[in-house]
This record gives C-alpha cells, structure tokens and sequence, in this order.
C-alpha cells in the first residue's frame, strides 16, 4: 500500500503545533488527493500508485483526520470551517513548493476543496469532486429520504459533548456502521484500509474533531457559502464531478445541474457505484482522473 511514497509530516508556518500528514509519491505535475468521513488518506491507495506515473501525487490527511493535528473546538466553529481546513491544506502544499496544483477530492474532502477552489484560484488549476453536492443545497433542500441516509449529518451536529460522548464509547463501532450501511457494504475495503481507519478514529480528539467539521457545515460554512452566491463568485476552474449511481447523492439531488450554478465550466457522470467511488471502482475511476488531468508522459 503506498508502496514508493514517502510519508511526511508538514509543520505549517504560523501556526504553532499545526502540522497536517500526507504521502508523497511519483513525478510530474502536482496532484493534491483529499479524502472524506470517516477515512483517511489511504482510500486512495487502489489508484495513487498509477497516478504516479504521470504525477507528484499528495495524499494528504486532512485537518482533525487521520495523522495530521486536531485543531481545537471553539464556539463558532471556525477552526473547523471549510476555510480554515482549505488554508492549512494549501499552506501545506506551499511548504512542499506546489504554488500550483490539480486537485481530486471525496466526501468531506471536497467541501474543503471546492472552498480551495474559490478562496484561492490562483493555487488550484482543475478540480474533481467525488460523491458530492454543494453543501449549502443539500441542506436547503433536504428530504425525509436524504435525512434518514445522511442521518450523521443530523447527529454530530447535536450541541458538545452529546455526539462525542456516544461516539466515544466505541468509535470504532460508529465506523463499521458508517461505511457498511453504504452500497458496497464493508466487503469494498481493503482489511489493511479498514485497519487504518480504525486506528485513526480511535486516536484522542479525532471524534471532537469530526463533530466539529459537520458543526462548521450546519453554520460558518454556509455563512461562507452564501456569500459567495450573493456575490456572484464560483468556482472558475475546471471542474468534473463523479457521483456513485447507487449512493444517497445521485438519488436525492441533482448534481451536475447545482454544479453549474457555482462553477463556470461543469461536466460529469454517475459510476456504477456506491458512495466510496475510489474503493468500489477505482479502474473507472483512474480512467477519469488520466483523461480530466493533464500529466507528464514518457
């Protein structure tokens, strides 16, 4: 798993204590991987070693996941806002000398992307987002069937130390139910994946530190996201979004169409598959990023 890459740990400058930890692997343009709920960078290890015949692949955990630091709560939840988790993503990628880069990205991963996107243009060249819509539609136009699917949406919201304090009796318990309650059922991840998951939600603050990014969705993030639809700014980049045609997505909202009205240039399709696109299909999956990202060829 990960076999050629080099795993760093990425202090970010400014922030003291602050450190997020990705694998680095291959040659060619960069190419930042950000994964989603309840995961780390290793769902990415069925396709990160292709990519890295055309790119310098970044897998990378994202902030209060996986390796990478927790940062603390607070009231407004700005420390884990989609923002501050796009800063500290992109700082880190400055540290590694990308000014510029491609970014592929799931589930809670891609809402810290499309902030990326819009926050800092400049950094990101094209953008894939897997399994999503925006957030601020799926909140203003939920349904009885997307709530009872997307129930967690509903719960780590709860005011501390509720959720905290369930999930905390066993998480490791709330992350089988999780990923197992989807399409593919448990049999889609590799047992070594699964090990790594199970050891990183189980690590101090990472059950805090989830709550926390869905508590910064149900209220900063969508402050943000307002904004910018009063303001007119969207997404100016490239972008392709992939969405499982047997998940809770494609079912309830339609996707290519709340794209376009936030970004300048959409395309995209629905993958036989559930929500956890880069486990269930990643031949299919690898095929669209070649195609969508440009790399170096021999």
């Amino acid at each position: 798993m990960f076999a050629g890459f080099e795993s760093r740990t990425i202090e970010l400058p400014g922030r003291p204590g602050a450190h997020v930890y990705a694998r680095i692997g291959g040659r060619g343009p960069a190419l930042l991987l950000l994964h989603g709920h309840p995961q780390t960078h290793v769902m990415w290890h069925r396709v990160a070693g292709a990519l890295a015949q055309r790119h310098t692949v970044i897998a990378m955990d994202l902030p209060g996941y996986g390796d990478s630091w927790r940062p603390a709560p607070d009231e407004q939840h700005l420390n884990h806002s989609k923002r501050h988790m796009a800063e500290a993503v992109d700082d880190a990628m400055q540290v590694l000398g990308h000014a510029r880069y491609a970014v592929c990205a799931h589930d809670r991963g891609a809402r810290v992307a499309h902030r990326l996107a819009v926050d800092r243009p400049q950094r990101v060249s094209r953008l894939m987002l897997l399994d999503i819509a925006p957030t601020l539609a799926m909140y203003e136009h939920t349904s009885d069937a997307f709530a009872r699917a997307y129930w967690h949406w509903f719960f780590l919201i709860q005011p501390a130390p509720l959720p905290e304090r369930l999930l905390g009796h066993d998480p490791v318990f709330y992350l089988r139910s999780v990923l197992g309650r989807r399409y593919a059922g448990l049999a889609a991840f590799d047992p070594l994946a699964m090990r790594e998951y199970e050891r990183c939600i189980a690590l101090p603050g990472t059950i805090a530190s989830i709550c926390e990014d869905y508590r910064a969705s149900a209220t900063i993030d969508l402050e943000h996201d307002r904004a910018d639809m009063a303001a007119g700014r969207r997404v100016e980049q490239p972008l392709r979004v992939l969405w499982g045609a047997r998940g809770v997505v494609g079912a309830n909202f339609d996707v290519l169409a709340l794209w376009r009205e936030r970004a300048r240039e959409v395309d995209g399709r629905a993958l036989d598959c559930g929500h956890y696109i880069a486990e269930e299909l990643p031949q299919a999956l690898l095929e669209e990023m070649q195609d969508f990202f440009p790399g170096v060829t021999e």
